[in-house]
Formats: structure tokens, C-alpha cells, sequence
């Protein structure tokens, strides 16, 4: 998968100075030590994994194969179409208050949360207050990686990789299964990590890492996600 970075510089607006005095006033969630200051240009880079072969792929499937996997993961084939829209990025970032982690527009606070993410995955299976929390005795990545493909931990060897301290695998070797699976459910959950893992939670690009595969495989649970794709925004 090939990579794709815009980097982008804007100016800060002045974070409304009402809104913070108030509120501190009132001892709320204003972040710990935080100093009120408009600083120099605020840097985005934004990275996003090619998707033309999971397009294709989607693409390549009949309408009944598509409807199944609608019905047992709902809209997320949806994000695929979602483009980086880089001056979105740029009006945003002038309007971001980092003393709330919320967007002051004027002398309203915005922030995005967890029912309204959980209303745009639209997944009736998510059960409300289960969300995921690694546990400390989590299962390798290896046994998530088995349990979910149904393939040998042999199929795995020298595939695993370490990237950013965290085990990971290639999109490359998930997306081997994906075309030679002649089971159609077992192609749907792969594709669906696929998605999850670049579009999602793309930590490195072109491969899929422990956290999001460990989420994934609890997703049959009832697991909602909403919480934890909230929490990547924010980062």
C-alpha cells in the first residue's frame, strides 16, 4: 500500500478567553496545568493507507455477497468512500480549544462523543456501557490472528513483524486470505479487519497492528468500539 502525507500549517484562532475563566471557576474538565496561550502554526500531517485494493475488492463482490456482509457489519464499508478533506483539516485546527479538547465556535463548545460515533457505525450489536478494555492477560497477537483466519500459527511464521513497538502484520498477508478464502463469511470478517485496521485504527500504514486486532476479535462479544475509535480521534 502505498503512502499518502499532506502536511498542512495554519494559525491558531484565539481560543475565547470567556469559556475558560468560567469554567474554571466552576472547576470542571479543563486539562490539568493547562495555560491559556495562542501559540505559533499548528502542524496536521495527515496519513491515510491507499485503498484502491480494498475498493476493488468490495467492487468485485455480487450484490448478495455485499447485503450479507451488510447485515453482519452493518455501514463500515461506507468509510472506504471518506476522503481526507485537507481544508476541512485547516478550518478545524483554528478552532480547536486544547484546554477542553473540544472546537469553539464563538461561545459554544463542540465536541464529538461516543453515542453520536456509535450512531454512525449504525451496529445494532453493540451493547450500550460494553466497551473494550484490554485486558492485562490479553491473548498473543499470534492466538488473535489464528482464532479469527483459521489458520495454522505455521501459516503465520515470518509473517509477524514489530512496527512502532507493536506486534503487526502486512495488509499484504490478510489480503491473500481474502482472495483465496473459498469460505464467503470468513472473506466478510477479514475484510471487515481490513477496514478497521486502515481505515480505523491506522497506527502504521499498510499493516495491521496488536490493539486493533485485539478489538476486533472481541467485536462478536457485543463489544462497543465507539469509545475506543473516540479516543483515536482525540490523539
Amino acid at each position: 500500500m502505498e503512502q499518502r502525507i499532506g502536511i498542512i500549517k495554519s494559525n491558531n484562532a484565539t481560543v475565547w478567553g470567556w469559556s475558560e475563566r468560567r469554567q474554571m471557576e466552576r472547576g470542571d474538565s479543563l486539562t490539568p496545568k493547562h495555560v491559556s496561550e495562542v501559540i505559533g502554526p499548528t502542524m496536521i500531517v495527515s496519513k491515510q493507507n491507499d485503498l484502491r485494493e480494498l475498493k476493488e475488492i468490495w467492487r468485485g463482490w455480487n450484490l448478495s455477497t455485499k447485503q450479507t456482509f451488510q447485515h453482519q457489519f452493518v455501514d463500515i464499508a461506507l468509510l472506504l468512500e471518506v476522503q481526507n478533506d485537507v481544508h476541512l483539516y485547516r478550518a478545524l485546527a483554528q478552532f480547536w480549544n486544547p484546554g477542553y479538547n473540544c472546537f469553539t465556535f464563538g461561545k459554544v463548545d463542540m465536541t464529538p462523543t461516543i453515542e453520536e460515533y456509535t450512531l454512525l457505525l449504525n451496529c445494532p450489536k453493540f451493547k450500550e456501557g460494553k466497551v473494550y478494555i484490554r485486558p492485562k492477560e490479553a491473548p498473543t497477537f499470534l492466538k488473535n490472528l489464528t482464532d479469527i483466519t483459521g489458520m495454522s500459527a505455521e501459516w503465520f511464521q515470518g509473517k509477524i513483524t514489530e512496527k512502532r513497538k507493536s506486534a503487526s502484520i502486512s495488509w499484504v498477508h490478510i489480503r491473500t486470505l481474502i482472495n483465496l478464502f473459498p469460505n464467503a463469511p470468513k472473506k466478510e470478517l477479514l475484510f471487515a479487519l481490513c477496514i478497521y485496521g486502515l481505515v480505523l485504527f491506522p497506527k502504521v500504514l499498510g499493516h495491521l497492528d496488536y490493539g486493533v486486532v485485539d478489538l476486533f476479535s472481541k467485536l462478536q462479544k457485543g463489544i462497543n468500539p465507539a469509545p475506543a475509535i473516540l479516543a483515536e480521534t482525540f490523539h
